[in-house]
Formats: structure tokens, sequence, C-alpha cells
């Protein structure tokens, strides 16, 4: 049996005492949320929220990518987000490798070079990043400047978040 048999399965069971079905489009708690894609890391229980309290936008890294700028526009402006919050971690894989490195890995396994994607977004700072993704979604032309864009930093040893500050050790103020 695949593991995806095995979550079919559960899926069933789920199924049968399945009580949600009518909750509303819009998130109650009208938040949204970019994380990274870990397995270690559970937004729903590592912010306290249940099943339609929030958009929960995830990707490898957290990053706020041109899909993700899609959903947040998205989750604003048509389902009535009022604060956004960005999830990185640490222990990321992330921070283990480097886009060209990657990139050459690929091609020389397969022998070819690809339009995308272009860029698989690893950083080598966990606190820079959230900082940058922060400002990605600050500065977007569509995103209301009195939207609240908050950033954390979930310790997976520790299950804790820490906020990120714009403005880091020996490093200048962020434009927002």
């Amino acid at each position: 049996m695949t593991v995806t048999d095995e979550v079919l399965r559960a899926n069933e069971a789920y199924a049968r005492q399945f009580t949600l079905g009518q909750l509303p489009m819009p998130p109650a708690r009208k938040l949204a949320v970019v994380a990274c894609m870990d397995a270690r890391l559970t937004v729903e229980q590592v912010l306290g929220l249940k099943t339609g309290d929030a958009h929960v936008i995830r990707n490898a890294g957290g990053i706020i990518t041109e899909d993700a700028l899609r959903s947040l526009v998205i989750s604003h402006y048509l389902l009535g987000t009022q604060e956004f919050v960005i999830i990185n971690h640490t222990d990321c894989g992330m921070l283990t490798f480097k886009d060209e490195e990657l990139r050459a890995k690929l091609r020389q396994r397969w022998g070819t070079s690809v339009v995308a994607p272009l860029h698989f977004h690893a950083f080598s700072d966990v606190e820079d990043n959230v900082r940058e993704q922060i400002q990605k979604v600050r500065s977007h032309p569509w995103i209301p400047r009195e939207i609240p864009v908050r950033g954390f930093i979930y310790d997976v040893r520790t299950g804790r978040l820490a906020e990120v500050g714009l403005v880091g050790p020996g490093k200048a103020a962020a434009a927002g």
C-alpha cells in the first residue's frame, strides 16, 4: 500500500465524521499566512487556528512569489483578509543550497535547461529572508498600506515563534 492509499483511507474516516461543510468562504479571523512548506510546521496548530479561520499559503521557504502575491491580493480584495503574517523557520532546507548549484545539478542530471522554475529562492539568513518577504508585500502597489504585515521565525526545536523586526543588528531601517 502506498502512502497515498493510506491517506485516502484516512480521508474516508474523516469524511464519515465531517461537520464543517457549512463554513463560509471568507476566513473568520480575516488573516492570511504565508509559510514554509516544511512538514514540521503545522501552521494552524502553531497559531491556535481552527479550520476556516485563515488562508494559509505555503511554499518552499515561505517566499513571497508571484503566486503568493496573487493569493494575498485575492485573499484581501475578494475574501476580506485584513492582516498578513509570514512564517519562516529554523533549520530550513532553503539554507542548504544556492540556486545556481541546484540548477547546475539538475542540468547535469537531466541534460537540459528549463524556463521554469527560474528561481528556487534559496537564502543564507532566515531573519534577512523574513525581512525581504515583508518588504515584497509592503511594497506591492495593490496591497493597501494599512494592512499589517508581520514576520516570524518558528523554532522547530521549541515550537516558539519569534517576531522579526524590520531592523536587524547592523542593518539600516527598511523602507516601507
